[in-house]
């Protein structure tokens, strides 16, 4: 008899609901697909955070890549769910921090399959992608972002902004959870290093470290300057005020490690010649507000607590967002530097390792930081004291 009861109670929950996956499918494409589409190309833009040659291009990608994203029956013979009605729910899920059955009514989907069409998503956007909108800046793209931050900004040698963000994780094991929680937040958080540049295209990202690290802690752990280390980056060398740099900068808040490419800015400002880098927080402040408007604007999945359980996950989650943000800024043509393929990025053998050493050693070098500093205090003074003094700077 209590056997009986158990079976039952397993069949209960495994019920198939005929959902009707063909009328979903022939609303989505009458809604948004359609040669004379319900909703138009504006709304679609809002919607799904990108144009529609974009996403389709995206579709038609996923369909090629693996089999999932095609139109497929399952083993009872019955349709399944089309390539854009999956993609469809992966976009939602990241753009609006959709629960996964939250469109069940509308796209017919059910929450086991709707979390499997993101992870799915999200992990081929990853693969698919990365080399194109992950990349590290090339000998050209260098020189493009001096260009345009110095036209921008005023400050010669900038490659960009700096800084690390912190996503609270809801379902974090309850073992992990001291080592991913600090003090002043008090919940457990995974940790996001970004750089960009002024167009907000995201350089460098590196995701995954417990919410209890400090900046100088992921500093140590990054990558980011792993080409330099290795010798094996393009040539970012500039002048300033007469001296020249081997290396490009990155504008960082004053927790952040001294390098020689991370430019801390002035915690106290004793003269005039230093107040004229009032505007370096500023222009700090613009890009970092930029990236923050990406992250809890754009995406909203990023401005919930995470969901997932498994950092493997979280880290397609985050990554595909970055990429996803950087394909749009291409498809508006608002990106400062364009593709090449062929492209040479620089030194391709790794220099020895007594030399790594002395690359490690100069990339630490205080000296060279505070002289870097002297010599931006000097050129932005001699290029802005003819300037009026407009207000000082409100923290």
């Amino acid at each position: 008899m209590a056997g009986d009861e158990a079976s039952s109670q397993r069949l209960t929950r495994r019920a198939k609901f005929n959902r009707d996956q063909e009328a979903g499918h022939v609303k989505l494409v009458a809604d948004y697909f359609a040669d004379e589409p319900v909703y138009p190309a504006e709304i679609f833009r809002r919607r799904f955070r990108m144009s529609r040659p974009l996403f389709l291009r995206i579709a038609g990608d996923m369909a090629q890549s693996d089999p999932f994203f095609t139109l497929r029956n399952d083993a009872r013979g019955q349709r399944g769910f089309s390539n854009l009605q999956k993609c469809t729910s992966a976009i939602c899920q990241l753009a609006y921090g959709y629960a996964p059955d939250a469109l069940d009514e509308y796209i017919r989907m059910s929450e086991r399959t709707a979390l499997l069409c993101l992870h799915k998503f999200c992990e081929w956007v990853v693969k698919l992608y990365s080399k194109r909108y992950l990349r590290k800046p090339n000998a050209n793209d260098v020189q493009k972002l001096y260009q345009a931050h110095e036209q921008r900004h005023g400050f010669p040698g900038m490659l960009g902004s700096i800084d690390c963000m912190h996503w609270p994780w809801q379902n974090c094991p309850v073992a992990w959870q001291g080592q991913y929680t600090r003090g002043d937040h008090g919940h457990p958080t995974i940790i996001l290093e970004a750089v960009a540049s002024q167009d907000l295209w995201i350089w460098h990202a590196f995701f995954g470290l417990p919410g209890s690290l400090n900046d100088l802690n992921i500093i140590y752990q990054s990558q980011i300057f792993e080409d330099v280390v290795a010798g094996t980056g393009p040539d970012t060398s500039f002048t300033v005020s007469g001296v020249e740099y081997r290396r490009g900068y990155y504008l960082a808040d004053g927790y952040t490690q001294r390098t020689r490419q991370s430019l801390k800015l002035f915690r106290t400002r004793q003269t005039t010649k230093e107040k004229s880098l009032r505007s370096i927080k500023r222009v700090r402040e613009k890009i970092l507000n930029g990236l923050l408007v990406f992250h809890k604007k754009k995406w909203h999945i990023i401005e919930h607590p995470a969901r997932s359980a498994t950092p493997k996950r979280l880290r397609n989650i985050m990554y595909a967002c970055i990429i996803l943000h950087n394909m749009i800024i291409e498809d508006e043509g608002r990106a400062i530097c364009e593709y090449g393929e062929n492209a040479s990025t620089g030194n391709t053998v790794p220099v020895s390792g007594e030399q790594q050493d002395l690359n490690m050693f100069a990339l630490r070098n205080e000296y060279t930081h505070h002289n870097l500093q002297a010599d931006l205090v000097e050129y932005i003074w001699n290029n802005t004291q003819n300037e009026p003094d407009d207000m000082e700077d409100k923290d």
